[in-house]
């Protein structure tokens, strides 16, 4: 059997990744525990992409059917409709902070695309973001 050994990552005959547990954690893997040097839990925030023409928004109304009446931060009222995607992972209530996107090519409708838990929420309060 060939094998070949190259920091830490095992090749044997075409079997490609597998890798020795051992090692120690990346600088990019999330740890739930970690916290703040004051003591504070230490809080991950997904902010709106302006790129993509995401924005904050603010559920206002279950309309039924996975739409949601959605009172935007720049100050239009427009009808959400739940992605699919989240559709089945979140639940959405009246009151929460999303984030939106608005249809091109109808001004009055858009997406949610993600929900701020409540820790998030005071996070963005206490950086000025809403």
């Amino acid at each position: 059997m060939d094998m070949l050994i190259i920091c830490n990552d095992v090749y044997i005959c075409g079997v490609v990744g597998i890798t020795d547990n051992n090692h120690k954690k990346g600088n990019n893997e999330f740890d739930p525990n970690a916290v703040n040097p004051d003591g504070t839990p230490l809080v991950r925030v997904r902010l709106p992409k302006k790129w993509n023409n995401e924005m904050f928004g603010s559920a206002d109304l279950m309309m039924g059917a996975n739409h949601i009446r959605v009172r935007c931060f720049d100050g239009v009222t427009r009808m959400g409709r739940i992605k699919g995607k989240i559709k089945k992972r979140v639940w959405i209530r009246e009151g929460d902070t999303l984030i939106i996107v608005p249809w091109s090519f109808q001004d009055d409708k858009c997406d949610i695309i993600y929900r701020y838990l409540p820790p998030q929420v005071d996070w963005l309060r206490k950086n000025r973001y809403l």
